[in-house]
């Protein structure tokens, strides 16, 4: 993906995490590709990420890269899939 940096096995860099993401808008295809940190929660396991989810307050469970720093100063996270 653009702008995205790749993980890197030696460092904490752009890795894949379980999370939580809030979708700010009714988005039912959930087609945005990249969110910004403060919208991404961490979790520890998959498991932890799927109960975390709530469909009516707009947030999804899924597997995120990053952090990455977009050109605009912020940190974001890039999909890797919804779970």
């Amino acid at each position: 993906m653009r702008g995205m940096v790749p993980p890197d096995p030696q460092t904490n860099v752009s890795k894949p995490e379980f999370a939580v993401v809030y979708t700010p808008k009714r988005d039912r295809k959930r087609s945005r590709k990249r969110f910004p940190a403060s919208c991404v929660e961490i979790k520890n396991t998959k498991e932890e990420a799927i109960e975390g989810a709530q469909d009516n307050d707009r947030k999804f469970a899924a597997i995120v890269i990053g952090p990455s720093k977009s050109s605009e100063g912020q940190f974001i996270y890039y999909l890797g899939e919804w779970l």
